[in-house]
């Protein structure tokens, strides 16, 4: 069968790399497919990705090696930036060739902003910030996500396609297998431009903001501050904790949103997942908004000073009090422990 009209069960959306490091594709888009592998061996269908940007095609058989079957491929100069309304109609587009019934991509900038519009125009349902996904006993798709204090399953028994996002991180990479056969199918963007005509907007540019520091994704120390903290001033203390320890810092939403720490550290559903050999929690309660982002960390400590805090369930080891007078002491046992500059 004419690769560019079979049927793909499901397709997911690859997330532009941002990072130098990255390449054309992000790390996240990865881990995806390697899900979407997974879902897909349970319906016995095949895995489809829809790949956009300039200089993107190299990254086809990478993706072929995580688990794709069929690689759409979008690379034209004038995709050099994202452009999430591009995306769309050859998402749309994608869908309207293929019929898949799940659609996945990521919840970074891209993946959903351009997954909320597919699903508008193409009048079905979208779970954002999934948790875990999975396929029920019926052939659809379970998407997990944090609330009430636990899970909440969704699913979306009558329009098609089901569309989830999950956060960059949630997913292990997969292994991959290079011995892996697929098919790249390359689509013309042109009639896109032309049917989009004269936009509102064109996006001429994009600006990456560099995070100083560890990447919390690949840290394997990672201190993390909440609410608790109460003050910039006494973010101070988070950062001094971390820095002592070769940590990345991260946080749950209120710091973010009190604009002690940049939303690019924030853990959780809404942001990003990690999995440190070490994590330690400053000020954190506990919700399952955050804990569902540290979910896979090695060993897990707690500082807080409420001893009802639910994330003393699951830390490894907890420590009631006040962490004005813990954090500097944990700060000066740890220097004292570190050999001398000579």
């Amino acid at each position: 069968m004419d690769a560019s009209k079979r049927k793909c069960g499901l397709v997911v959306l690859a997330e532009p790399g941002i990072k130098s490091e990255e390449g054309p594709v992000a790390r996240a888009s990865s881990e995806l497919v390697g899900k979407a592998r997974h879902l897909a061996d349970k319906l016995d269908t095949i895995v489809g990705v829809l790949l956009i940007g300039k200089g993107v095609g190299r990254a086809a058989h990478d993706l072929i090696s995580c688990g794709a079957d069929l690689v759409f491929v979008a690379d034209d100069d004038r995709l050099a930036e994202p452009d999430s309304e591009v995306a769309t109609a050859l998402l749309c587009s994608v869908v309207k060739n293929h019929m898949p019934d799940i659609v996945l991509g990521t919840s970074a900038t891209f993946g959903q902003e351009v997954l909320a519009r597919a699903a508008a125009r193409l009048s079905t349902g979208l779970a954002a910030h999934c948790s875990d996904l999975d396929i029920g006993e019926d052939g659809l798709l379970i998407q997990k996500i944090p609330a009430f204090g636990g899970t909440a399953e969704i699913v979306c028994p009558e329009r098609r396609p089901q569309m989830a996002t999950v956060a960059p991180g949630i997913f292990r990479r997969p292994k991959p297998d290079y011995s892996r056969g697929g098919e790249v199918v390359p689509l013309d963007v042109g009639p896109v431009y032309e049917a989009l005509g004269d936009r509102v907007y064109r996006v001429l540019r994009t600006v990456t903001k560099e995070r100083p520091g560890i990447a919390l994704e690949e840290a394997e120390r990672v201190v993390a501050g909440g609410m608790g903290i109460g003050s910039k001033e006494g973010w101070k203390l988070v950062e001094e904790l971390a820095s002592c320890l070769g940590a990345a810092v991260g946080a749950t939403r209120p710091p973010v949103d009190e604009g002690w720490i940049d939303p690019e550290a924030m853990i959780g559903q809404s942001g990003k997942s990690v999995r440190p050999k070490l994590y330690i929690g400053i000020g954190i309660s506990g919700e399952q908004q955050h804990v569902v982002g540290i979910r896979d960390a090695e060993v897990v400590v707690a500082v807080n000073s409420d001893p009802k805090a639910p994330i003393f369930g699951m830390a490894d080891y907890g420590i009631v009090g006040d962490y004005r007078i813990i954090v500097p002491r944990l700060i000066r046992a740890i220097s004292e422990s570190l050999p001398m500059a000579v």
